[in-house]
């Protein structure tokens, strides 16, 4: 019996799948956040090519003329979501071992973040609905569904940024662990955390002060230098080869 036993011991060993070291789960992160980055970028972009802003009937018309780009861009948008998901994972695998709270806080901000980002995105799909000239809407004039499409379009827009609250906060955590690991150059925890109050300020702006956009010009930029270096360099640099130091070290 306590050989059949052993053989199953070795048999559970021999059928385990070996966890990654630490720079190849370094580098997964900074390619899963480079491709959220991208794809990201992209969606905004096929939106911004399709919505005319305060522009109703313009925007309907772009929409039904040009489908399958805005499907198009509601698709990468949501696959820009997943590798989100998928960098804040392996962040987390890679810096439990430094404070697994923090890790596990960082985590499940992003996940809020993400899940909201996704229910959002059905006003994105009510447009095509509005517009589509089913019977139960024939009784709507079509200025009339034009605003409604424009409203939800709206509503998208203000789904989006309730999310940066969570994506805003998640970047601190990730950003003390980083400074506080010592597996990147420090400079990049810093910018994280930078990163947290330039989206603070994106927020604030977009909800108190609608018509200044440019008071959050500054910290969408700092956003962008920090995400874009810590995605770089995780893919390109991976992380010291060592082991992390944990939160309280005096080192």
């Amino acid at each position: 019996m306590e050989s059949s036993m052993q053989q199953g011991t070795l048999g559970d060993a021999r059928n385990r799948i070996p966890d990654q070291s630490p720079r190849m789960t370094a580098r997964m992160a900074g390619l899963f956040y480079l491709i959220f980055i991208l794809t990201s970028a992209l969606a905004s972009l096929i939106r911004s090519k399709i919505i005319v802003n305060g522009d109703a009937a313009a925007t309907a018309n772009n929409i039904m003329s040009s489908q399958g780009l805005f499907r198009l861009g509601f698709m990468i948008e949501l696959v820009s979501a997943m590798f989100f998901l998928l960098a804040a994972w392996s962040l987390y695998q890679l810096l439990r071992p430094v404070n697994t709270n923090l890790a596990l806080l960082f985590l499940l901000l992003n996940l809020g973040g993400v899940i909201i980002e996704s229910a959002n995105m059905l006003n994105l799909v009510s447009p095509f609905t509005i517009l589509s000239g089913v019977d139960y809407l024939k009784v709507f004039q079509t200025n009339q569904l034009q605003a409604l499409a424009m409203s939800s379009l709206d509503s998208y827009t203000n789904g989006f940024m309730i999310a940066q609250i969570f994506y805003g906060t998640w970047v601190l955590p990730l950003g003390y662990l980083l400074y506080k690991s010592h597996l990147v150059p420090r400079i990049l925890g810093i910018l994280l955390i930078i990163d947290f109050f330039g989206i603070l300020s994106w927020f604030l702006q977009f909800f108190f002060f609608p018509g200044y956009a440019i008071l959050s010009y500054p910290g969408l930029a700092a956003s962008f230098v920090a995400e874009v270096s810590l995605s770089l360099w995780l893919l390109i640099m991976g992380v010291k080869d060592q082991k992390p130091l944990l939160v309280g070290d005096s080192r």
